[in-house]
This record gives C-alpha cells, sequence and structure tokens, in this order.
C-alpha cells in the first residue's frame, strides 16, 4: 500500500487531545487569504466593467463576456485536477497554482483587446479551479478533527470575503489609479501568497479514503442528493451572475449613482455577504438544502426588488444588501451540501461542485451579456428572477441529504 494514502497527514502540534494549535489556523488563514484573492481576480471585472471595456475599446456587455472564459476553464481545471494529482503534495499545488493566478493577472494588467484578455483570463481560470477545486477539502486536513468545519467555513469564507474587500477596494484602486493597477496589485498579492501557502502548509499528500459508503462505488452525478444539489447550484448561480455582473451598469444607470457610491454599495454588499456566509455556515452543517432553498429564496426577492425598484436608490441598496447575504452564504452551504453526499470522495466531489459552479458563471454572465446587448437590463433582472425561482423548484424536488434537510 502507498503510505501517503494510510492516514491524513496533519501540522505537527495537532495533539492527541484533538486540539488544533495556532499555526494551523494560521495555515487556514492564509489558505483562506488565497481564495479570497482567486475569487477576487475572478469578479473584479464587474467593480471595473465600465472603465475596463473603455480601455480595451470593447462593449460592457463583451468586457462581461471575460467572466464566462474565466468560468469555463475553471469548471474544467477544478474536477479534473483533484483526478490528475494522485500523491502529489497539495501544498505545491496549491502554490503552483497562485503562480498561475498571478500570470493571468498580470497578462489582463497589459492586455491591448478581447484577444489577449480572452487568454489571460483562460490562465487565471487554470489556477483558480485549482485552488477552489481544493480548498474545502484541504482546509479540514489543517486542523483537528472537531475543528474541520469551521476551517471549511474560514476557506469558503475568502469567497465571501472577496465581496466585502476584494472587489470593493479593485473598484477603489481602479477608479484611483486605473483599471489596469488594480490587476497589477492581484498579481504581486497571488506571487506573495503562493510563498506563504510553501511556509504555513504542512505536507500533504493524497488524502486517505474515508469509510465504505453506497456512493463509494458510484458515479457521483448518479447519487441524487449530489446531482440535485448541482441542478440547484448550476440554476441559481446562473441567475446570480447573469444579474451580478451588470450589477455597475444598473446602479449607475437605473438609480443613477456615482463610481464612489456604487464602491460603497458593492462594500455593503460584501459585508452582508460575509454575515451570510458564517450564518448560512452554521444553518448548513445541521440543515444544508434547507438552508439552500433559503438562500435561493433571498437571491430571486433581491434580483424582483431591483427590478421592481431599482431606480430608487434606497430601493436599491436594499435590494443588494438582501442580495449579499444570501449569496454570500451559498458557497459554503452549497458545499456542505455535497460533502454530506458524498463524505467519502470529498476532493473529488468538491472539485466538480467547483466545476459546475464555476460553468454556471461562465452560462450566467454569457446569458447576461447576450441579454443586456439585445434587450437590455430590466429584461435581464426578470429573466434572472425566473432562474431562480427554478433554482428553488427544484431544490424543494431535490432528494433530502443525510444528516439533515
Amino acid at each position: 500500500m502507498d503510505s501517503s494514502t494510510s492516514a491524513p497527514v496533519r501540522p505537527s502540534g495537532a495533539g492527541t487531545a484533538g486540539c488544533t494549535s495556532w499555526w494551523q489556523w494560521v495555515a487556514v488563514a492564509v489558505l483562506s487569504l488565497s481564495t479570497f484573492v482567486v475569487v477576487t481576480s475572478e469578479m473584479l471585472p464587474v467593480g471595473v466593467l465600465t472603465p475596463m471595456a473603455d480601455g480595451l475599446r470593447i462593449s460592457p456587455g463583451t468586457a462581461g463576456f471575460s467572466l464566462a472564459i474565466t468560468g469555463l476553464v475553471t469548471a474544467v481545471a477544478a474536477p479534473v485536477v483533484p483526478r490528475l494529482l494522485g500523491g502529489l503534495d497539495r501544498r505545491v499545488v496549491l502554490a503552483a497554482a497562485m503562480v498561475v493566478l498571478a500570470g493571468g493577472n498580470a497578462l489582463t494588467a497589459v492586455s491591448d483587446g478581447f484577444g489577449l484578455l480572452v487568454v489571460s483570463r483562460a490562465v487565471l481560470g487554470v489556477g483558480m479551479g485549482a485552488v477552489w477545486g481544493l480548498a474545502a477539502a484541504v482546509a479540514a486536513r489543517l486542523v483537528a478533527p472537531r475543528n474541520a468545519a469551521l476551517a471549511v467555513s474560514f476557506a469558503v469564507g475568502g469567497v465571501a470575503g472577496a465581496s466585502v474587500a476584494g472587489v470593493p477596494l479593485g473598484t477603489l484602486v481602479g477608479d484611483a489609479f486605473g483599471w489596469r493597477a488594480a490587476f497589477a496589485v492581484l498579481s504581486a498579492t497571488a506571487v506573495l501568497l503562493a510563498a506563504a501557502l510553501l511556509l504555513t502548509l504542512p505536507r500533504l499528500p493524497r488524502p486517505a479514503a474515508g469509510p465504505a459508503t453506497a456512493v463509494s462505488g458510484t458515479s457521483l452525478l448518479r447519487t441524487p442528493a449530489v446531482l440535485g444539489g448541482l441542478t440547484v447550484i448550476a440554476l441559481l448561480v446562473t441567475a446570480h451572475f447573469a444579474a451580478y455582473t451588470y450589477v455597475r451598469p444598473v446602479l449607475e444607470e437605473r438609480a443613477g449613482l456615482t463610481p464612489a457610491a456604487v464602491a460603497v454599495v458593492l462594500l455593503v454588499y460584501g459585508v452582508f455577504g460575509l454575515v451570510g456566509n458564517f450564518a448560512a455556515g452554521a444553518l448548513a452543517a445541521r440543515r444544508p438544502r434547507a438552508t439552500v432553498l433559503g438562500l435561493a429564496a433571498g437571491i430571486g426577492a433581491a434580483i424582483v426588488v431591483l427590478a421592481l425598484a431599482g431606480g430608487v436608490a434606497g430601493a436599491a441598496g436594499a435590494g443588494v444588501a438582501l442580495w449579499g447575504v444570501a449569496y454570500g452564504g451559498l458557497s459554503v452551504a452549497g458545499q456542505i451540501w455535497m460533502t454530506r453526499s458524498a463524505p467519502d470522495r470529498a476532493e473529488r466531489v468538491t472539485g466538480l461542485y467547483v466545476g459546475v459552479f464555476t460553468a454556471a458563471i461562465a452560462l450566467g454572465a454569457y446569458l447576461g451579456g447576450v441579454v443586456v446587448e439585445a434587450a437590455g437590463i430590466t429584461p435581464l433582472l426578470w429573466g434572472s428572477a425566473a432562474l431562480a425561482g427554478a433554482a428553488l423548484v427544484a431544490g424543494l424536488l431535490a432528494k433530502k441529504v443525510r444528516g439533515g434537510v
């Protein structure tokens, strides 16, 4: 037997009592910062969409397609990476992926047209798929078993944190120094985090196999709870990104907000998103399916508010805040749903989940661009709300997950 698969490798200091040392939490924090930079890199075009489109001499709808490119590449990379890694040290893989991410951001910063932008966002998608696809599974291995759920919430919390500080701060940097500077800062930060991952994470070979379950010998896509959850995620993330990719034009054109005010509203979205992340994590630990359904209802309601009253600044702000709470909790709640459905194959189900998630990002960004170019903002919002409703219906029909509903 390969000794690297016999047991999970934990940092020294875990102790026989199952305690987690401060250094292990430092490792989790670095992993969380990495997911923060990954998602900020992916989503920053949302915050700088207008100046970015102007700088590249393309339409906002075409610039929005850059999210679709990243999502498509990530959708392929995330589920494939765990199958290709074998016994490779996950610490080294994560660090290398952050360097790839840095290269993608650097290319975006120097892009002079849509062609190089496509290449840069594809490179970024490779790094993103590896980091996001491994983050939750690695986080659980960094701490004592009793702290695993909290560690996963912190690691996935980097996704919500990107909305709190990443995209809004990137927007502020873009407004003050130009959108290219924002991507250059992300590139340098990713290189620093690659070094930090090598310094703080322990050696992490292939994880040990968990206890055999009915899922073990079955394709994940043939597992009802997994398939049901992925269907909900696909519909809901498509709905979200179709509308959210164009939230800046909504706030500027319909609510009449200035660029500085838009940055503030996006910060509000992010703060509420961080609250939603930890609240949903606590709720999903008991009832993952019910939690995701509640989030679906919240996202749909928020988009309806923007469609009906988006021209009123206060109503638009309230809608964005609700949107932040609901979407902020989706990543961690969906992750818990998936790992509960296939606990013995955490890396693979996480990779599949991230693949579907990011494919839905790509589809949403693409559909949003098509609808905006053809029909405008209002039809886009109503179409997105309808997709969120379809996700809610699919979730109600999905099989309950063991350990919660």
